[in-house]
């Protein structure tokens, strides 16, 4: 928000200052909206109309409203509101750059995303998303994983596991042949092995519970439980 806004005082255009910052234009208008330094006739006849309905409805129905009484779509009338629950972060943030109320944001996004569309493209983002968090095995062992840049300063495909002193290596290619092996989306896999017989599979289980690809027997939720 704070670079936003000091390219958006140097006068560049939403357009040049969403490339400079690897944004959209709505995002970056939304940003300054949200810092209070963009203003357009548009903008303000959508924000006032919303904070009247606002005043006696939901945020959600006062969007629909909005969007009635402008003949507004509703992705045009949210994006000249402010944003209601903090700053935007790219998912490729680290977490220690962000609040922990937005880190578990970016979780549920990756998560729903990947329910409503199971594919590899959710799947790896989803792995993105989650990277530093703390999984648990089967059998209860912590362990985090972290992805490492490469050419582009895009992330490789490789997850860094962590579990004690040293860390080892899986591969995306392991993980997309687990992922191959899931017979239906959401059902109980009683152990890793039923995924296959795939290097780091018990580490693949527990990342998939999570994600929400696979549920696991009673006896091993207790001991995945997030603590």
């Amino acid at each position: 928000m704070k670079a936003a806004t000091e390219l958006y005082t140097d006068k560049m255009s939403l357009q040049a200052i969403a490339d400079a910052l690897a944004l959209n234009p709505i995002k970056v208008r939304k940003l300054l909206i949200t810092a209070g330094v963009y203003e357009s006739d548009t903008a303000k006849l959508v924000q006032q109309t919303f904070n009247a309905f606002r005043e006696t409805q939901s945020y959600s129905a006062a969007v629909t409203s909005t969007m009635s009484a402008l003949q507004l779509s509703r992705p045009s009338v949210t994006s000249y509101l402010p944003y209601e629950k903090g700053v935007y972060f790219p998912e490729e943030a680290d977490a220690s750059n962000i609040s922990t109320g937005a880190e578990r944001q970016r979780h549920y996004r990756a998560v729903v995303a990947l329910k409503k569309d199971p594919c590899e493209v959710n799947l790896w983002k989803c792995v993105v998303a989650f990277r530093g968090y703390k999984f648990k095995t089967m059998s209860g062992l912590p362990f985090t994983y972290m992805l490492k840049k490469g050419r582009g300063d895009e992330f490789t495909k490789e997850l860094w596991i962590d579990r004690r002193e040293d860390s080892k290596s899986l591969a995306w290619s392991s993980v997309m042949l687990a992922y191959h092996n899931i017979g239906k989306i959401g059902e109980v896999v009683d152990r890793p092995k039923a995924l296959g017989d795939i290097r780091g599979v018990s580490y693949i289980y527990g990342l998939f519970y999570r994600f929400g690809l696979i549920d696991v027997p009673d006896k091993a939720k207790e001991k995945m439980a997030e603590q």
